[in-house]
């Protein structure tokens, strides 16, 4: 025999309907304020944010106060677009927060900085990457890891470069080639596999020999220093020396000039006078012979002490005379 279910109404259908609506009520009033709550988001000074609605993307915002469909129907990715994000191989700053900046483990980390040069010989080089999201559309959603992508590239360009260069090269005078070349190898890469990110700058932080033979390397590091020293106290006494011998040849051959100048000017003035004189014994040559010999008589006895006066036909010397009064011997 099947049993008999009754249904009790409630006595009272209005109180229900009353307590329906308010029901209806308190939950459109919920949903407006999870719509308020959730149509509306800010996008900070330093980020972009990219929409997606239903999983799509739709368009990047800038910063501001923005609006969206609300209940899940956008979704918005804040992305740091003008936040400088640093990539470290072969070491690592404590406290970073970002995930890809170092490698965790001090293995991965030798293994980064050891490194073949193009002559063979090892090498230890620490260096670190600096970049920005430029896109973020590309950023999220081209690559599955574009950090980790940055790395592989990375490494990758860093150890072609050094493999190029000998190790002197990469450890002296070759740094600065090494970064700029880095930074534009990696930013070919980057455009090439559309990461969405912007290389800022490439920097070697540490290049150093391998541990067994960096003694050895600062000896002939030291050896180079001295040779350096040594070369540049030499070019100091040159240039020291030369510039005042140059001055004293140039005060020679001056004076040579000087000297030479005045032997002509004296030669010239001779052969004047004695051009002049020969003029006048062309006139008059007995005057001018007796005069000569009367001058140079006058200069010969000048110079003379004592003075004897012979004639050619005398036989002995006549006595001593007093040709000049003023000097005292006889």
């Amino acid at each position: 025999m099947a049993e008999k279910v009754e249904f009790n109404l409630p006595e009272n259908l209005g109180e229900l309907k009353s307590t329906l609506r308010s029901v209806l009520w308190g939950a459109f009033v919920l949903a407006l304020i999870a719509a308020a709550f959730t149509s509306f988001y800010t996008v900070q000074a330093d980020s972009q944010g990219v929409v997606l609605r239903f999983g799509k993307y739709i368009k990047t915002v800038d910063p501001g106060l923005r609006f969206k469909f609300p209940f899940g129907i956008d979704r918005v990715a804040i992305v740091q677009v003008r936040r400088q994000l640093t990539q470290e191989f072969g070491s690592g700053t404590p406290g970073a927060t970002n995930p890809s900046q170092y490698s965790s483990s001090r293995a991965e980390q030798e293994q980064e900085r050891s490194m073949v040069t193009g002559d063979k010989n090892a090498a230890s080089v620490e260096w670190a990457v600096q970049f920005r999201i430029r896109d973020p559309k590309l950023y999220l959603f081209n690559v599955r890891e574009p950090q980790e992508t940055l790395r592989d590239v990375s490494e990758s360009v860093m150890r072609t470069l050094v493999g190029d260069r000998t190790v002197d090269e990469v450890i002296t005078i070759g740094r600065q080639s090494i970064e700029s070349d880095a930074k534009v190898q990696m930013q070919e890469f980057v455009n090439r596999y559309e990461l969405g990110l912007s290389i800022d700058q490439v920097q070697l932080r540490g290049v150093n020999p391998p541990p067994p033979v960096q003694p050895s390397f600062n000896e002939v590091n030291q050896a180079q220093q001295e040779r350096e020293k040594l070369i540049n106290q030499a070019n100091g006494e040159y240039n020291k020396v030369i510039p005042r011998a140059k001055g004293e040849a140039e005060q020679k051959v001056q004076s040579a000039e000087g000297y030479a100048l005045k032997r002509v000017n004296e030669a010239e003035g001779d052969v004047a006078r004695f051009n002049a004189v020969f003029e006048e014994y062309l006139k008059a040559s007995e005057v001018t012979k007796r005069r000569l010999y009367l001058e140079t008589m006058q200069s010969v006895v000048e110079n003379l002490d004592r003075k004897i006066v012979i004639d050619d036909d005398a036989k002995s010397i006549l006595p001593l005379l007093q040709l000049n009064s003023n000097q005292g011997g006889n």
